[in-house]
Formats: C-alpha cells, structure tokens, sequence
C-alpha cells in the first residue's frame, strides 16, 4: 500500500519494501531513508492504527539506524526516532516563557445537565442571539486527567516541549517528551513553519496497572527508593518531570492534541482554518493523536446528549477523564467572543463527580460474605466521591490492606468509579498519626466465633462456620436445596429470602419444621405451592449419604468427590471421625480436600447441625464401604455431551458412578472416553483435538455392562 511522502524523506515507492529502499547508498543518504521510513511507520501504527510490517522489521530497521549514527555522530538529528529512547540526564528543567499563554478553561462547577445548558445560554446572551436564531455549533471533547504540554514545531522538527506551569512559563521536558511514541518528532512538508500543538500527557489504566505491578515487585526484590503510584496522573506527570530521560522513557506515556498555541499567521503562509473541529481533523493529518470521542453539537440539547454519553461511557474508556470541554466551533466567533480574567469566554470545563476524594479510617471491620469470605472494609469519615456519600470502602482481604497499609486513623485517597464498590486507593503516609497499629486479620469469625483460616495459596480467609454461621446461611439454604443436593423442588431463592429475613429458619433443621400457615402467608406464595413444597420436603427425607454430604456445602467438596467418599466409607460417622490421612485414602481426595472436610467436622455446631437433620427424619441407605476392586469402571474418566437416544445425560451420569467411573465436566488429557449424543459441540471437537475415544449410545452401553469399548 503507497502513502504519500509524509516526512519529506521517503524516496519513491512502497514504504514497507524496506529492504529496496536502504540499499547501497552512502551512510548520509540511508540514515535519511531509514529516519522516513521509521517516521513513516510510527505514523501508521500510532495514529492510523494500522501497522504495515511487523514490530519485528520495525525494530531491524531502529538498530540499523542506531549503528549508522553511532558509527556517524555528526548525522543524528533532532528528530531522528533514535532519541526518542531517552539516556539523557538533566541538573535542572530549563524555564520557558510561552509565546502564547497557556490559560485555563473555567471550570462549570453544575456537574448535571443544567451546567451545559447554562454555558449555552451564556454564550447566547454573549453574542446576542435570540430564541428564534439558529443554535450555536460546539465542538464537545474529553478532559483528560494528565498533564497538560506544548509541542513547538519549527519548519516540521520537534524542537521544545514544555509544562504549562503558572500558564506564562513552564518547564523545558523536550527529552523526555520525545519518548512518547504517539507524539511525532516531524511533520509533513504541508506543515506551517512554526506551529504549537497544545495537548495532554496521560497513562492508560492498563499501562498504569503493568507499571505499578512492576514497582511492586522492584519493591519486592528489595530495590531501595522504589514506589508504587496512587494514580495514572501522578505517574504520568512524575515520568515527565524525571531529570534522566532514560527512566521516562521506561514509564509508558500517551498524548491527546486539542489546541494550539504559536502559529505561523495566515498571511504568512499559514493555514486558514475557520473551525476547531477543522483544526483538529489536520492535526491528525499531520500525525497527532486526537480522541476519537471528540465530536460537532448543536447548542444546548447536543452538549447535555454529550454529557451524559460521555458520562455512561466513562469507566469503560482506557484512560481517566474527569469531564468534558465545550467550546464555540467557530473561530471567527471565539475572537469576537474572547477572554475574561485571562479564561476565554468561548470555552468550558463541564465535570463530572470527583472519582478520588481523601478521608480518614475511623476503623477498621470484618464482614462476612454469603460463601464465609471475610473482607476488611475501612469506615471511612464521609465524603462525597464518585456522586455519592462514601462511607465504607473495601480493602478486599488482609494481603491487599497489608499491602497498602491502611491503618485506622491514616488519611487515604479513596476511589469510586461507577457502581464499582469503592475503595482505598492509597496512604498519606506524612499525615499518619504516631502509635497507629498494622492491621491484623482477626483468627475467629466475627459473627459467629467460628476459626477463621486462610487455606495456602489463597487470599482470602474465610469462616469456617459453614451451616452454623449466620451470615452464610442464605447461601446455605440455597445450596442444601439444589437439585444435585437434597432436591427440594419449590424452595427458590426469592422464598429462602423471605424464610430467613422473617427469622422462620435458622438452621437448615428448620426447614423440616415448617408449617403451611408459616408459608401459606408468605409472599407470592399460595396454599397449593405451600402444599407441594412441605410434600417436596418430606420426599427429600429419603436420600443417599452422597447426596447428603454434598448438601452440607464443606468446601471443596463437590457433588462427585461426595459420591467416592460415600463409597469408600459407606457410613457417614466414618466419615466424620475419618484423619485426614485416611482421606486421603478416597479417589480425587487430596491434601486441601482432606483437611476442608476434617475441619468442617471438627466444628462442633456443624456437628450439632447433622445431628438435628438426622432427628427431623433425614435417612440413608447405610453399609459397608466397597472394595475398589469390586468397582468395574474405578479410574474412568467419562465425559458427556449432546443429546443421548437411550437415556438422559443425568441418568447416564448416575449408572457410570454406580460402576464407579469419574464423569467430568469437560474434556482433558486424563479423560478416557466421551460419550456423544446428537448435537454434540465443544466437549467433541476438543475430544477430537487431543485424541480421546468417542462413544456413540452403543458404546455407552457396552461401558454400562461394565466392559471397557
């Protein structure tokens, strides 16, 4: 695909032929080819977004003019792609007096909708438009939340880039500058001689994310002064003022252009533009990135619409914005409007609630999830972030609140975006108070006393309570009832609700004694469905001892490892007085498995628990435990899928297990056939793929026979 010549360099041809383009030429001739080329490229990739050759060939062709200026000094230019990576280390920023003032935009402090609609009404008045006259044309744009530079191009070469500091004089950060990809280090010939892009510096969040996980880990590693960032600002704008342009260029950096300062006049050759949209869409000819997001209104209605699409759209976008800008599309109009104390007239900030707010930790509690998971929240003096009164922010588990060192008393930032729960993002170290204590997770639930435990290898910690706690027993209920469980058909989870909140069941011995006046008055519940459920109930009290231990929710312990350790048992208290080396003795069972279920019992009320079940009639054929070898299909692995012609799936299921075959839910290495019916999808092609033995209704039912196919 042909371009243009856009950097004045580029001899005729394809671009991407790179190799008939740096062929044997003098050194001075290919360092000009290779800079066009790169300069070329970088165009394509950062701004069209449409890369021509590989990150591969591009990064043959950089070390090819890395050797040629290292061998050739007196050839690096300004604005070769090479001194974009920095080395550079600075004693002080050089200042900078702006030709053109960098001034701010007023701020509209109305973060609703009535906020456009007053800038519209004054900008209306200002020009003294009437009802019946035509709406204004705006152009709406994000406000992002970096820092905000000056690029000065003179005749197409980055030469300065500097800070808006007190909008008179900045700083000088040009090295550093030139380490951003996006910002193009020339221009095309079609360029004015002299010209200053206004923009921002930001950090994606993504960016932000890799970078901070990289500090903890230098961190980590022991690497003194190391730190991590409370935000993509902070490291954005602390990457730019880094005196060794070197680490600037390790920090990764973005741009957005939405302005101009200094520029070569119209009667000089300069460009004559008539709008600001029309000066931003050549700004991107020329190779400047500008968000994509930027669009042309019609007065009030078109920036409210704006407003609020910006505003749903908010979390989603990559980076942080804090709100939108409006300003008078028309350039003839923004002169006749002009300035007042140094802000123009024909522009506005409009915001959005403040997503980052500093409070203090007036304590610190523990509160416990439906499935036992204890989270450390931090309640927090109130403040109003994200457009609501936080109170309470998560600090997710003890790790994480060790790992930010929150303590009660601390002054933190905290963080609401959206409905995501807020949370603290970061300390004020130099405001902690003197004797403020590192949290420490507490060892017993605090609810209902329970040991709390944190298994190896994860986060959380969670109470061990199970069917006794409180604050699990909704989860409980929900589970104890699941068809693969108890199957109580009837008992759905808007009732469990309701028989729990009402304090009508407390434990799960409960259930058994309901009455049809208690669910005959309850919510959307007529006497027949009454009827049916107390009926499904009484036909739950007969089950099997798989089933049973299933039902009790002990983690880890799912429907099929419920199964082998009924099996290998036969009874229920060998179960319960089994070590957690004789566990380990059971198909599937290992070391976290065994110690999950030996602590579940070692929990007198869980005991109690079983107990009460027992005496409200639940029942179990009980026996002696089978002798593996008296299982034909013991170490089977079978998968299902598709509609089978001789039986249902769950029929299939339960005739495999009896013979003692394992029937997972997907398909693996360690599976040893899949049985498919019709319509059979992923599970047979992945099967397929790894070569495992695929059955058909006629082979499912020679393995029934307890024969291996």
């Amino acid at each position: 695909m042909s371009h243009p010549d856009l950097f004045g360099e580029l001899p005729p041809g394809d671009p991407a032929n790179s190799s008939a383009l740096i062929s044997t030429v003098s050194p001075v001739h290919k360092a000009a080819q290779l800079r066009g080329l790169l300069h070329h490229h970088t165009h394509a990739y950062y701004t069209l977004d449409a890369p021509e050759i590989p990150d591969a060939e591009y990064d043959r062709l950089f070390r090819e003019l890395q050797a040629i200026e290292s061998a050739h000094p007196e050839l690096v230019t300004p604005d070769s792609p090479t001194q974009r990576v920095g080395g550079k280390v600075l004693d002080a920023f050089a200042a900078v007096r702006h030709r053109v003032p960098m001034l701010s935009i007023r701020t509209e402090t109305d973060t609703e909708a009535s906020g456009a609609e007053a800038f519209d009404a004054r900008i209306r008045k200002e020009l003294g438009l009437t009802d019946s006259e035509p709406p204004v044309r705006y152009v709406a744009e994000l406000k992002f939340d970096g820092l905000a530079m000056s690029l000065r191009y003179e005749n197409g070469v980055l030469v300065q880039a500097a800070t808006r500091g007190d909008g008179e004089t900045g700083e000088e950060v040009t090295a550093n500058i030139r380490t951003i990809g996006q910002i193009p280090l020339r221009l095309p010939p079609d360029a004015p001689a002299v010209l200053e892009v206004r923009g921002e510096v930001y950090m994606r969040r993504d960016d932000f994310e890799a970078l901070n996980e990289r500090q903890r880990q230098r961190i980590a590693a022991g690497i003194k002064g190391e730190k991590t960032f409370v935000n993509p600002r902070n490291a954005a704008a602390g990457a730019v003022r880094q005196l060794d342009s070197g680490i600037a260029a390790e920090r990764p950096l973005s741009f957005f252009a939405y302005g101009l300062g200094d520029i070569t006049p119209a009667e000089q050759g300069g460009p004559q533009w008539t709008t600001h949209f029309d000066m931003l869409q050549q700004l991107k000819v020329w190779g400047f990135p500008v968000a994509e997001q930027t669009a042309c209104v019609q007065g009030a209605a078109g920036l409210v619409a704006f407003h609020q699409r910006m505003a749903a759209e908010r979390d989603a976008l990559p980076y942080d914005i804090d709100g939108v800008v409006y300003k008078v599309n028309d350039l003839a109009l923004q002169a006749r409007l002009g300035f007042v104390t140094r802000e123009p007239r024909w522009a506005v900030a409009h915001k959005y609630p403040a997503q980052e707010e500093m409070t203090t930790v007036l304590a610190i509690d523990v509160q416990v999830g439906r499935t036992g998971k204890l989270t450390p929240v931090a309640k927090l003096a109130p403040v109003f972030v994200g457009g609501v009164t936080v109170t309470n922010a998560t600090l997710h588990n003890e790790l994480e609140a060790r790992r930010k060192d929150v303590r009660v008393g601390d002054t933190v930032i905290v963080r609401r975006a959206g409905d995501v729960i807020p949370e603290v993002v970061s300390v004020v170290l130099d405001r902690r108070p003197a004797h403020a204590a590192q949290f420490t997770m507490m060892t017993h639930c605090p609810v209902c006393g329970s040991l709390a435990e944190r298994e190896e290898g994860e986060a959380d910690h969670r109470c061990t309570g199970g069917l006794f706690c409180s604050a699990q027993r909704k989860q409980a209920i929900w589970h104890f009832a699941h068809r693969r469980a108890m199957d109580i058909e009837g008992l759905g989870d808007k009732l469990v609700d309701q028989l729990v909140d009402s304090g009508q069941v407390k434990t799960l011995a409960d259930l058994y004694h309901l009455k049809l006046h208690n669910l005959a008055n309850m919510e959307r519940m007529a006497e027949k469905s009454a009827v049916n459920l107390l009926e499904a109930l009484e036909k739950s009290k007969q089950t099997t001892l798989g089933r049973f231990l299933f039902s009790l929710g002990i983690r880890h312990v799912g429907e099929a490892t419920a199964k082998e350790l009924a099996r290998h048992f036969g009874q229920l208290e060998a179960i319960m007085l089994a070590s957690e080396e004789a566990l380990l003795q059971v198909p599937d069972v290992g070391p976290v498995v065994a110690h999950s279920i030996r602590t579940f019992f070692d929990q007198p009320h869980n005991r109690e628990v079983v107990q009460a079940l027992r005496e409200a009639g639940i029942q179990w054929p009980e026996g002696e435990a089978l002798a593996p070898t008296e299982m034909p299909l013991s170490g089977i692995t079978v998968v299902l899928t598709g509609t089978l012609q001789s039986m249902g799936r769950d029929e299939a299921k339960e005739k495999l297990e009896a013979l003692g075959a394992k029937v997972a839910g997907s398909v693996s290495k360690k599976t040893h056939y899949v049985v498919a019916g019709a319509e059979a999808g992923s599970k047979l092609d992945k099967a397929k793929e790894l070569g495992v033995p695929v059955l058909d209704d006629a082979g499912l039912a020679v393995l029934l026979t307890g024969e291996k196919p």
